[in-house]
């Protein structure tokens, strides 16, 4: 059993913590829950309370739905290029505030503060992004093909939208959902994960100093969050769920929106293959690796989660990612040098750990790490395994977790059917000098998105989403933008 100090060489974040609105953010004002309850936000690190929150009820749920419906004629009706100057005002905050934001995400949510810096950079641009795609909501006028008449295109918000956030980037997942809908003239209610609020409500926090009318923003932290999100999904004024997280929540959210037949964005969960070709780049595809792999401490849905390696460099590129994943410093975010920091939570931890403990039953060598770390945290080593057989619990599971499960193959056909062996479809990554095969194999990866020799794929300004059941929608890009409009078909002659 291995161990690490569970704590913070330094406080100075804590006391920003003391900065943080804590209530719930509804028509621009801070309020308690109806009911008075609160709950506790804890630092999985030390597995210590950091602060506690508002718990929304359905009542305030309810009333932020108001909030939102109330806000929504008049910012619909807002210029597109006064919203997208209140969009670039919020980059700006965000980016001059970004060490304070990077210090709340590695208190609440574990991940290393260069990983923290990193997210909020990459939740900023979302604004800045999305700040000028606000002026570029394009319809179009068509003659129709009798010449009867003319087809014209409007494109117009489609209203009060529901965004459900998961606790895993905080702040990115949040900006990614509020920037295209604040610019498409729609109003928002955003439900954090109830293990990151804090982050949500600095978001909030935000916006308030950025001078959004009232209703616009709405943030309602609950541990409620059936009854809560079904409440406003029961509401015919709430037209559009947007939800990232897990396939099993999306099936039940999907099933809950189908009642009022709400338009939803789904970005669910990943098994992402990582495949290496003989004739690739073992350096450049280990550093893609430790990215694909590692980022927030393979807690992203775009984490590498099944490593398929062609036989003939499978024990070196093996030897060489266990290599650099067994030297990284565990530890408390905040400590210098720290390179991975503990999981969200305990149950986060125990299911990696029983994924590792299953897998080695069935067959597979453990190669670095593999045993749980004793600490006051939540702390799991990084971890690869070798020899791991098909069908094997790791190879099956979204693994969220520092763990990478190495398979051999030995052709082209048979890496494309390993990675494609899977019910999700949201990210592959290929790693080859041969651009004729990368290209080849990345057409036929049933994957939303593929990293070709580069172990990151998401960009503001990239469509992000899955096939299968990865997702519905597209996040980012234009194609983001597009997500919070509805077209409307006009018939007319002149």
């Amino acid at each position: 059993m291995k161990s690490v100090s569970a704590h913070h060489s330094g406080s100075p974040a804590r006391l920003r913590i003391d900065k943080v609105p804590t209530d719930l953010f509804i028509g621009g004002r801070w309020r308690p829950a109806s009911d008075g309850s609160r709950f506790d936000v804890m630092d999985p690190a030390t597995g210590e309370k950091l602060a506690d929150v508002a718990g929304a009820t359905t009542e305030d749920a309810l009333a932020a739905v108001a909030a939102a419906d109330a806000a929504l004629p008049g910012w619909a009706a807002t210029a597109p290029r006064q919203r997208a100057e209140l969009l670039r005002r919020a980059f700006d905050l965000m980016t001059e505030r970004a060490e304070d934001f990077a210090e709340l995400i590695v208190l609440e949510n574990g991940k290393t503060l260069a990983d923290a810096r990193g997210e909020v950079a990459y939740a900023a641009e979302f604004f800045r992004w999305y700040a000028e795609e606000a002026v570029r909501t394009l319809g179009s006028v068509q003659t129709a093909p009798s010449g009867a008449n003319r087809i014209m295109v409007l494109r117009q918000p489609v209203g009060v939208s529901v965004l459900v956030t998961p606790w895993n980037f905080p702040a990115a997942m949040a900006t990614r959902k509020i920037a295209p809908a604040l610019a498409a003239g729609c109003t928002v209610i955003l439900k954090p994960a109830s293990d990151t609020p804090l982050t949500a409500l600095a978001v909030a926090d935000l916006f308030e100093d950025v001078g959004l009318p009232a209703g616009v923003v709405n943030v309602l932290p609950s541990r409620r969050s059936g009854a809560v999100v079904g409440a406003m999904l029961d509401d015919p004024r709430v037209r559009k769920l947007s939800f990232t997280g897990s396939t099993e929540v999306g099936r039940v959210l999907l099933a809950a929106a189908s009642k009022t037949v709400v338009n939803c964005s789904m970005e669910l969960g990943g098994n992402a293959p990582f495949l290496v070709f003989a004739d690739a780049d073992l350096d450049e595809a280990v550093a893609g690796a430790m990215v694909a792999k590692m980022r927030n401490g393979g807690e992203a849905c775009t984490a590498a989660n099944r490593f398929y390696v062609e036989a003939s460099v499978a024990d070196e590129f093996t030897r060489r990612l266990a290599e650099a994943m067994g030297a990284l410093k565990v530890g408390p975010g905040l400590d210098d040098g720290t390179q991975l920091g503990p999981l969200v939570n305990a149950e986060s931890r125990d299911k990696v750990a029983e994924l590792v403990e299953g897998t080695v039953r069935a067959g597979a060598t453990v190669v670095t790490g593999g045993e749980p770390i004793e600490n006051v945290g939540y702390y799991y080593p990084p971890t690869v395994l070798k020899d791991v057989p098909p069908g094997a619990p790791v190879l099956e599971e979204e693994i969220f977790g520092p763990v990478a499960p190495v398979v051999a193959f030995t052709t082209e056909e048979e890496a494309i059917e390993l990675a494609n062996a899977t019910e999700y479809g949201l990210v592959s990554y290929v790693y080859t000098t041969d651009l004729a095969r990368g290209l080849r194999v990345s057409e036929r990866l049933d994957s939303g998105m593929v990293g070709l020799n580069r172990g990151v794929v998401s960009d503001p300004a990239a469509p992000f989403g899955g096939t299968k059941q990865s997702g519905i929608g597209r996040e980012g890009g234009h194609e983001g933008l597009l997500d919070y409009t509805e077209s409307k078909y006009i018939a007319l002659s002149w």
